[in-house]
């Protein structure tokens, strides 16, 4: 079976580097893959993306080495082994809000005697080798979102769960499920109470001996994260990297025509 850089990196005590796929594109996937991202989530949750469609992406990412991971819709037994069967190596499993819910979501990660996956590996083992039945269970990587009021309240229940191998913070979701409409939303929070609130989950993940992941909506929060001691951060999407390159793009023409005197009407075409 082949190695997983996501857990090797983590085992040298380094930080991953998480890039998010929203966009049903198996090129996007490709393109994506080869940024020097260390792992690729695929959104199933929120994104336009669909089984099918995940599973071709999957195939995009594979020459790339890349680890690729799936956020399943739900926690729904289906959901996650089907994206395990397909390819992913680790799953971000939302609204986990109790001990009981990671303990269902650990056990349809793992193959018995450790769950209760079934066993139908149908493009898994052409992409990580034969031998994946036998150490499947040692390689995957299953990551609890936290983002709810009552997953708050259920902490350290949850990041003691027997098999769970992280928590990933959902920061907008996070803010909602304590504050209400408080405040704006979005990844990158700078209330007082929230810094708190995600500092708080990091240190109860690596008390119980678990990863902590947060989601970032830029670079410099990203490094921030990681300072604070984030074991893995998420990076932006492809959906806000491609409008924040194209509105880039577009005020540099204009600047640039603005500098020289020169003005093109929106309406005007030039060819």
């Amino acid at each position: 079976m082949q190695t997983s850089k996501l857990r090797t990196l983590w085992n040298e005590k380094k930080p991953v580097i998480n890039g998010w796929l929203s966009t049903s594109s198996s090129f996007v996937a490709e393109i994506m893959a080869g940024q020097g991202y260390d792992s690729l989530t695929i959104d199933l949750q929120h994104g336009f993306v669909g089984y099918d469609s995940a599973t071709a992406m999957l195939q995009a990412m594979r020459a790339s080495g890349v680890t690729p991971m799936v956020r399943v819709p739900w926690l729904d037994p289906a959901d996650v082994m089907k994206a395990l069967d397909a390819g992913a190596m680790g799953i971000i499993c939302p609204m986990v809000n109790t001990r009981a819910d990671a303990e269902r979501f650990v056990s349809y990660m793992r193959y018995p005697p450790d769950g209760v996956r079934s066993f139908g590996p149908t493009r898994v083992t052409f992409s990580q080798g034969a031998d994946y039945g036998v150490h499947a269970n040692a390689h995957v990587v299953a990551l609890a979102m936290i983002e709810t009021a009552e997953a708050m309240n259920n902490l350290d229940a949850i990041v003691s769960t027997p098999g769970l191998d992280g928590v990933y913070i959902g920061p907008a979701d996070l803010t909602l499920g304590l504050t209400g409409r408080k405040y704006p939303t979005g990844f990158d929070r700078e209330e007082p109470e929230m810094v708190e609130a995600i500092q708080k989950i990091l240190k109860a993940a690596h008390k119980a001996g678990i990863k902590a992941a947060l989601h970032c909506g830029s670079p410099t929060y990203a490094a921030k994260a990681i300072g604070w001691g984030f074991d893995l951060v998420t990076i932006s999407n492809d959906v806000r990297l491609l409008a924040g390159a194209a509105a880039q793009s577009v005020a540099s023409v204009r600047q640039a025509l603005g500098a020289n005197g020169d003005h093109v009407s929106s309406g005007s075409k030039g060819y």
